[in-house]
């Protein structure tokens, strides 16, 4: 439900963005504009989509666990979706995904939160997931039944 509130959000922001832009500079400028963001945009991702299956790659032929490439790829697919979308507001959100000093921030909390994510997985694959109960081993004299009788 909080997705959906946040998306219904963007989306009335969106358009509310875009009617200012729209009678500020007039309706075919706001169009062009938004033609010309998209194709910036598509050509931005493109380049540093490049870059990052670079790094990829160069990650793996190191064998070295690529976390932040991975973070860094998911990013800029993001990027890409949301400079498709119309509008200004999803272009800046991904310009700030594609500018690689502010994607480096935010795919190093993705990263790390991939990496606590892992951990916990193979915590839980291991030893079960569950309830820790907390107890304490008595040692009692075994008991011995001397008597043992059918049932019938």
């Amino acid at each position: 439900m909080p997705v959906l509130a946040l998306l219904l959000l963007g989306v009335f922001a969106e358009v509310a963005v875009m009617v200012a832009v729209g009678n500020a500079i007039g309706g075919l400028w706001m169009i062009a504009l938004l033609l010309v963001g998209t194709l910036v945009g598509l050509s931005l991702v493109r380049r540093q989509g490049a870059h990052a299956v670079a790094a990829l790659r160069e990650s793996v032929l190191r064998r070295q666990q690529p976390h932040q490439e991975m973070a860094d790829g998911m990013l800029i697919a993001a990027a890409g979706a949301l400079i498709m979308v119309p509008g200004f507001l999803s272009d800046v959100v991904a310009l700030f995904l594609l500018f690689p000093p502010t994607r480096r921030i935010v795919s190093r909390r993705v990263a790390r939160r991939a990496e606590a994510a892992a951990l916990k997985f193979e915590h839980e694959r291991r030893f079960g997931a569950g309830q820790v109960v907390e107890g304490e081993v008595v040692d009692a004299e075994p008991v011995i039944i001397a008597d043992r009788r059918e049932l019938t």
